[in-house]
């Protein structure tokens, strides 16, 4: 299978690219700077991997929930590599891939994964690992107070997390036409209205 995994929903840039059993990947400072290294650090590890972009199976990238910007860029880059390329698309849950890398580590049967929010609130999602080694999730991702419960945080979602994901999605036929897919945003907004901050106020 040949597959090409990106994450832009944290501060942290993570590139993979599968061709078969080898893997090559890439993972340095996000934010502001993902939406610069993306394309260039792409086109790097498809040359190290000896592909174009019209061998690829398929284009997953990080849905989300994330940062806004984030997940705007890597969809953005992914829908553009899709159309030009012909390939379609796997929007890859962040907080699955973040459920995944847990699992890897402590082989816990339910996980609660969660990422850090900001404004004081974390995005959280429980996913069922005993039925399924990639996990099922139980509910839909949600968004919480950070002091609602306690949630442990500091584990980001990596390409090459989104990777097995990906494989799986394809065995299902689950892939995406690249104008079918979409951000998943939990929050709707990261910006007060007038009122609402008078409200706060009062």
């Amino acid at each position: 299978m040949k597959l090409l995994a990106f994450d832009t929903s944290t501060e942290w840039l993570s590139i993979a690219v599968q061709s078969g059993d080898e893997i090559f990947d890439y993972s340095g400072a996000g934010g502001a700077q993902a939406s610069s290294r993306l394309i260039p650090e792409i086109q790097i590890l498809m040359e190290k991997a000896g592909l174009t972009l019209q061998d690829l199976d398929g284009i997953a990238f990080g849905a989300g929930p994330g940062a806004f910007t984030g997940l705007r860029a890597s969809c953005a880059v992914a829908q553009g590599l899709g159309f030009g390329a012909n390939v379609p698309l796997l929007p890859i849950n962040t907080l699955h891939a973040v459920a995944v890398q847990i699992h890897a580590t402590t082989a816990e049967k339910k996980i609660t994964a969660a990422l850090d929010a900001r404004m004081g609130e974390v995005y959280w999602q429980i996913f069922d690992f005993g039925a399924s080694a990639l996990g099922i999730p139980v509910g839909e991702p949600q968004l919480s107070k950070a002091d609602s419960q306690s949630f442990a945080l500091g584990i980001l979602p990596t390409a090459f997390a989104l990777l097995g994901l990906a494989a799986d999605m394809l065995l299902r036929n689950q892939q995406v036409r690249p104008v079918d897919a979409l951000p998943l945003y939990v929050r709707n907004k990261v910006a007060e209205t007038t009122a609402e901050r008078e409200a706060a106020r009062a």
